[in-house]
């Protein structure tokens, strides 16, 4: 028997509700006197991990381990678990012969001779040192996956398209045509110029499906925060693709504008000159900065409300938190796609205006 929406609707609403409960309440048994540090759990949230913590069992977390790997006069590798949860520095690890300890998410290496990790004053490792770190976090795992659900979701519309099998029922082709279509024909051709907009196709479909699928990634409560498009290194080397295709498809106009605009008095020429060539690098960082800003900035505020029942440690706040917690997390849900079409349609305006032709 199917259920109806209003049933589908409420065991999905206490599906959210409970996992943002349990984000807020995240496996460190505190004692009661212990007062609840939200900035400390939103930004254990937010930032990447070694290990995907899915629930609690008897008073013991249940996690996805993710292997260790990590190079400094040698290679080694373990799984994370090893580590029994302790992000506080104080669970030594020896593999080959060296110690390892996990402070803040970040792996460190004592010094030989070392069986502790010391803190200065300012709370930083003072007889350790960070090893070149390749392991596979939380974040790398699930961009890993979505590059994986991309290509299946791809390669079958291609497949059908290929068979021409595109006049019967179309499936998960029937969803992704109009996306592409929608990227072509309102993003691509509009900014780039109709003789100009299909070499730059392939890049405009992978990033704005690349992020918009991981947007929706990270809103999935049991992922518990793998949100790639929430760390500023993955949206950095976007903006840097971006950055690099701009660069090369320039013309004879686009530079000419930059280092010697046409049209304006030689005085004027040399003061813009200046301010254009630092225009060319603050797009890729505006680009990057708005996208990571925007995806962290909704998780966070979300964890600040469900921490608001835990902060006044009463339950009458439960029904403004929850409310208010679930009608930013529909608004998040909008954000996904803006959010991808907003670095899509800016990366197109970049090429359109490196590839401009001359007016006369």
């Amino acid at each position: 028997m199917k259920l109806s929406n209003l049933t589908r609707a409420i065991y999905s609403i206490i599906f959210i509700l409970t996992s943002l409960l349990g984000h807020a309440s995240e496996s460190k048994e505190a004692p009661e006197s212990e007062k609840f540090d939200a900035k400390e759990m939103i930004m254990h949230h937010v930032k990447d991990a070694h290990a995907f913590h899915l629930f609690d069992w008897n008073g013991e977390p249940i996690s996805l381990e993710l292997p260790i790997i990590l190079y400094a006069k040698g290679l080694t590798t373990f799984s994370s678990g090893e580590f029994h949860h302790d992000d506080s520095g104080k669970h030594v690890v020896e593999k080959n012969g060296n110690k390892y300890v996990k402070l803040h998410e970040k792996i460190y290496q004592l010094n030989v001779g070392e069986t502790e990790l010391k803190l200065n004053a300012e709370h930083h490792p003072e007889n350790a040192f960070l090893p070149y770190d390749f392991s596979i976090t939380r974040n790398v795992f699930m961009m890993w996956v979505s590059v994986l659900v991309l290509l299946l979701v791809f390669i079958a519309s291609a497949r059908r398209y290929k068979n021409k099998d595109y006049q019967k029922s179309l499936g998960i082709a029937g969803f992704v045509e109009p996306l592409i279509l929608f990227v072509r024909d309102e993003i691509a051709r509009p900014m780039i110029g109709e003789k100009r907009y299909k070499k730059y196709m392939p890049y405009l479909l992978t990033v704005f499906f690349f992020i918009w699928i991981n947007n929706i990634f990270g809103l999935i409560p049991i992922l518990n925060g793998a949100n790639l498009s929430g760390n500023i290194a993955f949206t950095m080397v976007l903006a840097v693709f971006t950055f690099i295709i701009t660069t090369f498809s320039g013309n004879k106009n686009y530079w000419k504008h930059i280092f010697w605009m046409p049209g304006v008095p030689v005085p004027m020429k040399i003061f813009l000159m200046p301010i254009e060539l630092i225009g060319i690098f603050t797009k890729p960082i505006s680009l990057m900065i708005r996208l990571f800003a925007n995806i962290t900035a909704g998780h966070i505020i979300i964890l600040a409300l469900m921490s608001l029942i835990f902060i006044f440690k009463s339950i009458a706040v439960a029904p403004v938190s929850v409310a208010f917690s679930l009608f930013i997390t529909v608004i998040e849900i909008v954000v996904t796609a803006i959010q991808a079409y907003i670095f899509t349609i800016l990366s197109a305006l970049y090429f359109g205006m490196a590839t401009e032709e001359e007016h006369h």
